[in-house]
C-alpha cells in the first residue's frame, strides 16, 4: 500500500496542536468539498484522503501509532502483540531445552501462530481480529441541520450515504455499526463515528433548541409602542407587538418558533428576540426642537 504523508496532505507540521489540524482540516474542505466541485474526480480524491488525514492525526491514539508505523499503523496492536508472542515463545523455548524437554513442533506451533499454515503447514485455527474504528468529520450549514436530509460521502474509499435526522448539533458524533475498517482473519469490522461539524451563515445564534436574534427598534416605536414585523429561521415573515416605554435589551420569546428538537418530528426549541433600541443620530432642527420641549415637559 502507498505511503500518504497525512502531515503533508493536511500542510501541517509533525508538531501541529490539535486546533491547527481542525483549522488546517476545515480550511482545506471548504475548498474540496464534493458539493463545491461535483464534477472534480482529482479534488474528490483529495477530499478523501483529507478525511483521512483528519480521522488519523485528530484522534491523540491513532496519531501516535501512525507516528511510529506509518502505513501500516493499523496493524501496530497485532505487531505489538506478535512481538510478546515471540519473546514469551523463545523463553518458554529455552526453558525447554535447558530441561531437556525441547520439542520441534514448538517452533512449528510458533511460526503458525505468526503467520498461518505458510510457515508451520499445520491446520491451526488463527486468531479473529476485530477492524479498527474509523473517525470521520462532516460539515454541514445549519440550514442542512435544520432538516432531516441524506447525504453522501467518502471514507477510505467507500461512498456512504446515511440520513441525518433534522436537529444534529455542532460536534454531535453518531455511530454506525460494521462501517469501520474489516477485520483480519475473518473477524468483524469496525465502527464508523461520524462528528458533524455545522457551519453558521445565519444572523441567529443557536444555543440547543433554541435561537436567538437581536432587533433593531426605533426610538418612537419603542417610546410610545407599535408593531414590527421580523423574518424568522424559516424566512417566515411575523408581526410583534412592542409594549410602550419597551427598554434597550428587552427580550421576547416566541414559543415553538426555534430550532427542530432531534428525532422529536415536529418539536421545537423557542426563538428568542431582543430589541436594541436605537437612538437617532442625524435630527433635524424641528425635531431637536421638538425634544428639547419634550425634556422641558419631563419631571427632573
Amino acid at each position: 500500500m502507498e505511503f500518504i504523508d497525512y502531515y503533508k496532505v493536511l500542510g501541517i507540521s509533525k508538531n501541529a496542536t490539535e486546533d491547527e489540524i481542525k483549522k488546517a482540516y476545515r480550511k482545506l474542505a471548504r475548498k474540496l468539498h464534493p458539493d463545491i466541485n461535483p464534477d472534480d474526480k482529482e479534488a474528490h480524491a483529495k477530499f478523501q484522503q483529507l478525511n483521512e488525514a483528519n480521522e488519523v492525526l485528530s484522534n491523540p491514539e491513532k496519531r501516535k501509532k501512525y507516528d511510529k508505523y506509518g502505513k501500516d499503523w493499523e496493524r501496530g496492536e497485532e505487531y505489538e502483540k506478535y512481538t510478546q508472542q515471540q519473546q514469551y515463545s523463545k523463553n518458554n523455548q529455552q526453558q525447554s531445552y535447558q530441561s531437556g524437554n525441547y520439542n520441534s513442533e514448538d517452533f512449528s506451533d510458533f511460526f503458525s501462530s505468526m503467520f498461518g499454515n505458510q510457515a508451520g503447514g499445520g491446520r491451526r485455527t488463527q486468531p479473529k481480529y476485530r477492524g479498527q474504528d474509523i473517525q470521520a468529520s462532516l460539515e454541514i450549514d445549519i440550514k442542512e441541520a435544520a432538516t432531516t436530509h441524506k447525504k453522501e460521502f467518502n471514507v477510505n474509499g467507500k461512498s456512504i450515504r446515511i440520513t441525518i435526522p433534522a436537529g444534529i448539533e455542532d460536534q454531535q458524533t453518531i455511530k454506525l455499526n460494521g462501517y469501520g475498517a474489516p477485520g483480519a482473519n475473518n473477524g468483524p469490522n469496525g465502527d464508523l463515528y461520524i462528528t458533524f461539524s455545522i457551519l453558521n451563515t445565519t444572523p441567529f445564534k443557536r444555543v440547543g433548541n433554541d435561537l436567538y436574534i437581536n432587533e433593531n427598534l426605533n426610538l418612537y416605536t419603542a417610546v410610545l409602542g407599535g408593531e414590527i414585523t421580523i423574518t424568522d429561521f424559516e424566512q417566515t415573515k411575523l408581526k410583534l407587538k412592542v409594549a410602550a416605554g419597551t427598554q434597550n435589551g428587552t427580550k421576547v420569546r416566541l414559543k415553538g418558533k426555534g430550532f427542530p428538537i432531534y428525532k422529536k418530528e415536529g418539536a421545537f426549541g423557542d426563538l428568542y428576540v431582543t430589541f436594541i433600541v436605537k437612538i437617532p443620530t442625524e435630527l433635524s432642527e424641528k425635531e431637536k426642537e421638538l425634544f428639547q420641549k419634550l425634556s422641558q415637559l419631563t419631571p427632573k
